[in-house]
């Protein structure tokens, strides 16, 4: 059995950047804008403290945010 192995060009791979602005975000200049990247790291989930209470921000398997109380 042989195995190949293909090589993706540089152009090709994911970006670590913030994804572009978008118009509904351009008209917003005070929108703090975050990357799940910066914010997650390696984990699946943060806390998030709001007035005192604690959510959950997950990733789900399907690459979808869930927001817990």
């Amino acid at each position: 059995m042989t195995t190949t192995k293909t090589h993706t060009p540089e152009h090709a791979k994911p970006s670590l950047a913030a994804p572009p602005v978008s118009a509904e975000t351009a008209h917003a200049p005070q929108l703090p804008v975050f990357d799940t990247r910066n914010l997650f790291g390696a984990a699946s989930e943060i806390g998030i403290v709001h007035q005192g209470s604690l959510y959950r921000l997950k990733i789900t398997r399907q690459g979808k945010l869930i927001l817990n109380k």
